[in-house]
């Protein structure tokens, strides 16, 4: 990852259609392969910079281009020669460009986890929410005292594991918070072990190959910085606790819009 980058935030004076390449040229079809050439080294200018590039394409402003690489959303000039790390907006329609590019960003990712999540499904399953938690914080807690309301009302809650205090502490050794949470992911009944460590029992040590510090690392990047933090069916973080009642209706409001 580059070691600095201009802070900003980038606004759009209205949605441009993003074809925007024939607003700048004269419309013809020898300008579209001039324009994939450029993005094919842009994509290698910037791979330099950013690592592994998912996803370059034209972003909604004329001369922008919307770049994906590790979970996170940039945008470049055509040259390559400026990075801008921060928000998009259509000012017209109101719209929050990045954070749509987000929402996708983020449910793609999380399938990645399907197979390492712990799970507490609905009998009657409506709604499908993805939550970054940790053991030793207290909003974590309430909310899985209340699994059996969520999962009533048609909700499934799937764990992702999120140690706060970091996966290594001051001296580079992995925290005991880390340590905690991969055991219980490592356990052979890891919902049972979840919910007794969230009772305050103790966690016996266990070791095996499960994706903790990498859940860790994916929600760093795609902006969550406490827990619980809950992705939504449509992609959206929600940070923070929300009660049985406030979830069903923020994910029914959601479904009937979509």
């Amino acid at each position: 990852m580059f070691k600095k980058i201009l802070l900003g935030t980038v606004f759009s004076v209205g949605l441009i259609s993003p074809t925007w390449v024939q607003a700048v040229d004269a419309p013809n079809s020898s300008k579209t392969s001039v324009v994939e050439g450029e993005l094919k080294a842009l994509t290698a200018k910037l791979t330099d910079v950013l690592g592994d590039i998912t996803s370059i394409k034209p972003s909604p402003m004329v001369g922008l281009v919307e770049v994906i690489a590790d979970h996170r959303v940039f945008y470049s000039s055509l040259d390559g020669n400026f990075l801008v790390d921060g928000k998009l907006y259509d000012i017209n329609a109101r719209n929050d460009i990045t954070e749509e590019t987000l929402k996708k960003v983020r449910l793609e990712g999380v399938k990645s986890f399907a197979g390492d999540m712990i799970v507490y499904k609905a009998k009657n399953e409506k709604h499908v929410i993805n939550v970054f938690t940790d053991i030793t914080c207290g909003y974590c807690r309430k909310m899985h005292e209340q699994m059996d309301d969520y999962n009533d009302k048609g909700i499934t809650v799937r764990y992702l594991a999120y140690p706060r205090y970091g996966v290594r502490d001051q001296m580079g050794q992995y925290s005991q918070g880390f340590k905690d949470l991969q055991s219980i992911w490592c356990h052979e009944d890891p919902q049972s072990a979840l919910t007794k460590a969230k009772q305050g029992s103790p966690v016996a040590q266990r070791i095996c190959d499960k994706p903790v510090e990498a859940e860790f690392d994916f929600g760093r990047k795609i902006g969550v910085n406490g827990t619980p933090a809950i992705i939504l069916e449509n992609g959206l973080m929600v940070p923070g606790y929300k009660d049985p009642n406030s979830l069903i209706n923020i994910l029914d409001q959601i479904k009937a819009t979509s």
